[in-house]
């Protein structure tokens, strides 16, 4: 095993003044750090987001409904948050004006000095990330998980500005956040996995991989990657540093690999996959990569170990609900993308019941063909791609095949088809903005609703 070895100060930040684009929670937190700091700032975004009471608190000016390019006059430095695309108005002519671009995620970690395990990936990340904040959190350590998961890097930098003690800082990074990222760099930075996902925004799976291929891009001698060395699109990245592979399928050459139901460590063991209480052969990956970043930043084995037996099933993911008559209910809706409902399909030890459908994020679904005929005795389809995922999961073959008005008639569908012993699992393989505010309302929605099967 490798371990980390460098040590960095922060770049400066750039300089001001500076226009925050995108006011939901990221442009928020970043708008207020930069205001804590003295600086002059002013935000703008093209809705109407939430939360804006708290721009007003911090006394910061800001427009909503506007494109905001004649907010550039003056400005040095452009705050793109992560759901902003490059191609948005202001961002273009920023750019052309030659007015420095930077995301929030770099922006905050300019702002404190802690160490930071930088994860990414299309699946996986936020249960990574929980997991390897809860193993320092299980060490006794101070730690705080961050990006992604919804408490912004620019949160964290005004903790660490009020002395709060921040400790090692996990943070998942999307794509969106990376491609805005110049000059940051994680002392461990993961990379889990890749699949077709947001092609809507990137436009192909070159520029999706390029755009993560950056947690890499500033890592020095004497930082740690970590990498799967089971998916032909991570395995081979060059990393300036030391790295550290792991494998679930038996890859050679990797550091941590699973023989015997057992995570080896160095050929040592460290966890039987039967001690944990997250399941499913994509979970013993994102342990693997925890354990190898929590290591990697000097905890001992055996307390990860102790901490892998701990942590609890994250919300959404592959995260069993309840056993109705011998029939288990999984909620897997963080699954947004082909590649994560195979990843489910493929985990589970039960004949299926699938409930998939939602909003296109300009995926095709003919991969899912296989793992649902292997898997799958029903399917059950919602949403606005139920017609194009129908079609392409023809060849499949499948004894029952349900079109269904809503999440409702679903799982009311599904649970009269399943038998004792078989499974009912939702895991869409799309967005969910279609008939719900986001995944995690989705998510609520089918607890809600095999609980009320429950009586």
């Amino acid at each position: 095993m490798e371990y980390v070895r460098s040590s960095k100060a922060r770049p400066p930040l750039p300089e001001g003044p500076f226009l925050v684009v995108g006011l939901a929670r990221s442009g928020i937190a970043a708008a207020r750090a930069l205001k804590a700091r003295g600086e002059a700032v002013f935000g703008v975004d093209s809705g109407e987001p939430e939360g804006l009471e708290l721009l007003r608190q911090s006394g910061i000016d800001f427009e909503t409904s506007v494109a905001g390019t004649d907010r550039l006059e003056g400005v040095a430095t452009v705050i793109k948050s992560p759901g902003v695309p490059e191609s948005a108005e202001v961002i273009a002519e920023a750019l052309r004006r030659g007015v420095e671009v930077i995301g929030e995620l770099e922006l905050g970690w300019r702002m404190f000095e802690a160490p930071v395990v930088a994860i990414t990936g299309t699946n996986g990340k936020t249960t990574t990330t929980e997991l390897t904040a809860h193993l320092f959190r299980a060490a006794g350590k101070p730690v705080s998980a961050a990006g992604n998961v919804g408490h912004p890097v620019c949160e964290v930098a005004m903790e660490a500005v009020a002395g709060v003690e921040v400790g090692t800082v996990v943070c998942e990074c999307s794509s969106f956040q990376l491609e805005d990222s110049t000059r940051f760099s994680p002392e461990v930075a993961v990379f889990l996995n890749l699949g077709p996902d947001h092609l809507d925004r990137h436009g192909n799976i070159e520029s999706y991989r390029e755009a993560k291929l950056r947690i890499f891009a500033n890592q020095i001698e004497g930082d740690v990657a970590v990498l799967n060395a089971d998916d032909p699109a991570v395995a081979g990245v060059r990393a300036k540093g030391a790295t550290i592979r792991f494998s679930v399928e038996g890859a050679g050459k990797a550091d941590l690999t699973l023989e015997d139901e057992t995570i080896m460590i160095d050929g040592r063991p460290l966890i039987g996959i039967s001690e944990m209480r997250i399941i499913g052969r994509h979970n013993v990956a994102n342990a693997m990569a925890g354990a190898a970043s929590a290591i990697a930043l000097g905890l001992d084995p055996d307390v990860v170990a102790a901490g892998l037996k701990s942590f609890p099933p994250v919300p959404h993911r592959y995260e069993p609900v309840a056993e109705i008559e011998g029939v288990v209910f999984i909620n897997d809706s963080k699954a947004t993308n082909v590649d994560a409902t195979v990843a489910a399909l493929e985990s589970s030890d039960r004949q299926l019941h699938l409930i998939l459908g939602g909003s296109t994020k300009g995926e095709p679904f003919d991969e899912l063909t296989g793992p649902v005929a292997e898997h799958c005795r029903g399917i059950y389809l919602i949403g606005e791609t139920a017609d194009e995922i129908g079609k392409a999961l023809e060849p499949a073959g499948l004894e029952i095949v349900r079109y269904c008005e809503d999440l409702e008639a679903a799982v009311s569908e599904s649970a009269g088809a399943a038998n004792p012993g078989e499974a009912v699992l939702l895991s869409p393989a799309c967005a969910s903005f279609d008939q719900f505010r986001n995944f995690e309302d989705r998510g609520d929605t089918f607890r809600r609703l095999v609980r009320e099967l429950d009586g």
